[in-house]
């Protein structure tokens, strides 16, 4: 999720400033139009853009580089842009640290970037009084950040580290394993690991991993992915050695992890439908943890696929479990492991006023992080069930990172918000105190501008939430220069974030909003399937309805207002621009899912079915056609000016999505406002280094500020600060 000075910016009491550099309707590159066809349950779809799913296309790969060439060659022209770069270079570049992981015996892994850096380096201490030393620096592995460490995993006692590496961000991983006391290599690497997790017995000797098979050769990208296998990998011995845990070959498209639990007794196996947050859990005794066995059964627990079920810990046989089943925002109960039928569960911490977003063993207590209406709070329980207190949190915001033990009596806990840069907290329970572990040193000057959240009525009357940020006392007069963000799928709530490019648009004399949409989980399960499947029309109308409130309130006007969304964000903004063409001044969207009745036969596309449905599904099909950004494209409407950007290395959203649509809407355009594609190289879905990350946030920033008539920075004082 993508966020983002001395002058004066443009009048806003008068009407929109026309920037110049789009004055003259663009010359595009011409991309072929041939004569595809789809026939779904009989209707007949067009797809003159289809041969665009081949990505080593000669074709595509010059119409690529024209539109790149066309793009940089228009954001060239933005006034503000140097500026806009130069200042978000300014607030990005402060040390960074995450929260760290604790490992039994005291020692803690972190990572820090001192600011500019590609990628964050990773630290260990060997006790939390202990001086850090550097452990794994993935800047030295390339120059260009094109190598990325995408994960780390210490084992017990912190004795080795298995971290995982891939080209540009992919999610394909390899997975190696460093001697954190040597700081060397060992020889293993475990290939094809994607949407996996590592999780090691506690012998120390191996991990549990899941892969794929190898797609075919220079298929990696867009080969779709099936039979998810999970593996127990031992040090020391090749990758064909190692023996297969669990495999569901009747489920191809299913998802398969393991995890151990902290005493390494138990793997705990998930099985899980894609995205589809019911998962079914199944156990496997590892009997003796030092000398663990892999030959035991693997035993059902809740296989109904109807619930999330999600294990905390373990007291002997009671396992703590977190679960919505008969609970919506979620509660957490006592199992015996004996007896796991729901009819004898204990509830220890019920369903409450706020949705639980995990949960963790802490000291002998339960440690539970809610979300209250998209705000975070965390609360203790003893494990029979009493409430014993909270951790006061700073201000109005997200939990960043949360990192117990049962064996521990320390909580390492990270927070942010939207004027709140990320800061990590050390909570000790016996003293019932934080105390800050880590704190940034910004340039950041928050006082100027607040933070609230209101709730607007929907089409249906449905109260949505929404964030606004904006500068204190803003006269609401309709002038303001906002930006609208939006989400609104797969169980994923927008919470409060810091990110630079925030002040910067601030500074800028713009307002900046983020929608809980139907489709996330601001309110738990519920909510999250009222903007699902067949009810997904809810999303696009919560946020047209959402930027009508704005309007509405005058902090706005419609010339005056950008969207934003990324992914299935996305495909949010595709949708709502052929909705609503007219309510927006501008638009920018970010590896949409923008082609509705094809992406299940890409990469991961079919695990998004418990979502979306497929074409494939005749009923699902309609409604996927009704509101497809690609299908229904009006030749000669007049869209809001539009950037759109894409990887051409992304292998969850594969690029085909963003070339056709942006294909598609330069040759239906009907008016002079600029339909343009930037595609990033060396990059992916989920992963860029931090000199591509600024350079495509400052694009994406400036091009939508230009075309809400910001074509001037703000004044700055003597000693080159911002002036509020």
């Amino acid at each position: 999720m993508l966020f983002f000075h001395g002058l004066m910016w443009a009048d806003t009491t008068t009407a929109q400033t026309t920037p110049t550099a789009g004055a003259a309707k663009l010359q595009y590159p011409p991309a072929r139009r041939d004569s595809t066809v789809n026939t779904y349950f009989g209707v007949k779809v067009p797809a003159p853009y289809q041969w665009m799913e081949k990505l080593d296309s000669p074709e595509l790969r010059k119409w690529v580089a024209d539109e790149n060439a066309l793009t940089f060659s228009y954001l060239d022209q933005i006034p503000i842009r140097s500026w806009m770069k130069k200042r978000l270079t300014e607030l990005w570049n402060y040390a960074k640290e995450n929260t760290p992981h604790q490992v039994e015996g005291g020692r803690i892994f972190f990572s820090k970037n001192t600011g500019l850096q590609n990628q964050f380096v990773v630290y260990v201490q060997d006790s939390p009084q202990a001086a850090p030393r550097k452990l794994l620096d993935p800047n030295s592995l390339s120059p260009d950040g094109s190598t990325a460490l995408m994960g780390t995993h210490p084992s017990p006692r912190g004795v080795y580290l298995a971290y995982d590496l891939s080209q540009g961000g992919s999610d394909w991983r390899t997975v190696h394993v460093r001697d954190v006391a040597t700081g060397k290599d060992l020889p293993d690497a475990i290939r094809w690991v994607k949407f996996s997790g590592i999780s090691w017995t506690e012998d120390g000797k191996g991990f549990f991993y899941s892969r794929y098979p190898e797609p075919p050769e220079g298929r990696d990208i867009s080969q779709q992915i099936q039979n998810q296998q999970l593996y127990y990998h031992r040090l020391g011995t090749g990758q064909a050695a190692d023996p297969l845990i669990y495999a569901r070959p009747d489920l191809p498209v299913w998802n398969v992890g393991g995890n151990v639990s902290e005493d390494g007794r138990y793997l705990f196996i998930d099985l899980q439908n894609g995205t589809a947050p019911q998962n079914e859990l199944f156990v496997m005794d590892l009997g003796d943890p030092r000398k663990p066995s892999l030959s035991g059964k693997v035993m059902p627990l809740y296989t109904k696929n109807d619930a999330k079920y999600w294990v905390v810990g373990h007291e002997g046989r009671t396992l703590f479990l977190q679960t919505d089943l008969d609970a919506p925002k979620g509660r957490i109960v006592a199992v015996d492991l004996t007896q796991p039928d729901p009819a004898q569960w204990r509830v220890v911490v019920p369903e409450g006023g706020g949705v639980i977003q995990g949960a963790g063993m802490a000291g002998g207590k339960i440690l539970v992080d809610y979300q209250i209406v998209a705000k975070s709070k965390l609360a203790f329980f003893s494990t029979d069930g009493k409430a014993e207190g909270e951790i006061r949190l700073p201000t109005l915001g997200t939990v960043a990172g949360l990192s117990s033990r049962d064996d521990s009596q320390t909580v390492y806990y990270g927070f942010t918000s939207f004027l709140y840069p990320g800061t990590v907290f050390r909570y000790g329970l016996e003293a019932g105190k934080s105390r800050v572990f880590f704190k940034p040193k910004t340039s950041l000057n928050p006082s100027a501008y607040e933070v609230q959240q209101v709730f607007y009525p929907s089409q249906d009357g449905t109260k949505i939430p929404l964030f606004i940020v904006a500068k204190k006392g803003l006269a609401l007069d309709g002038s303001h220069p906002t930006l609208l963000y939006g989400y609104g799928g797969f169980d994923v709530t927008l919470t409060p974030w810091f990110n630079p490019i925030l002040p910067v648009w601030l500074e800028l004399g713009g307002v900046y909003a983020v929608a809980n949409l139907r489709g996330d989980g601001t309110y738990g399960e519920e909510w999250h399937k009222a903007g699902m499947l067949g009810k997904k029309q809810n999303v696009f109308d919560d946020f047209a309805w959402g930027a009508k409130y704005l309007i509405a309130r005058k902090y706005t006007s419609s010339h005056r207002l950008g969207i934003q969304g990324y992914s299935n964000g996305g495909l949010l903004v595709g949708s709502s621009l052929n909705q609503n063409p007219d309510l927006f001044g501008a638009a920018y969207a970010g590896a949409g899912v923008m082609d509705m009745l094809r992406f299940q036969h890409f990469s991961g596309g079919a695990l998004w079915a418990p979502e979306y449905g497929t074409s494939d599904d005749e009923k699902a099909f309609h409604w996927l056609y009704a509101y497809s950004p690609l299908a229904n494209l009006r030749e000669g409407a007049c869209y809001p000016p539009i950037l759109i950007t894409t990887a051409d290395h992304d292998d969850r959203v594969v690029p085909s999505h963003s070339y056709q649509y942006a294909a598609a809407l330069q040759h239906a355009q009907g008016c002079e406002n600029p339909v343009l594609l930037r595609v990033e190289t060396k990059t992916s879905h989920g992963y860029m280094p931090t000199d591509k990350l600024i350079a495509q946030t400052t694009d994406v920033w400036a091009f939508e500020a230009y075309n809400l008539g910001v074509v001037r920075a703000p004044d700055m004082d003597s000693a080159g600060g911002s002036r509020p």
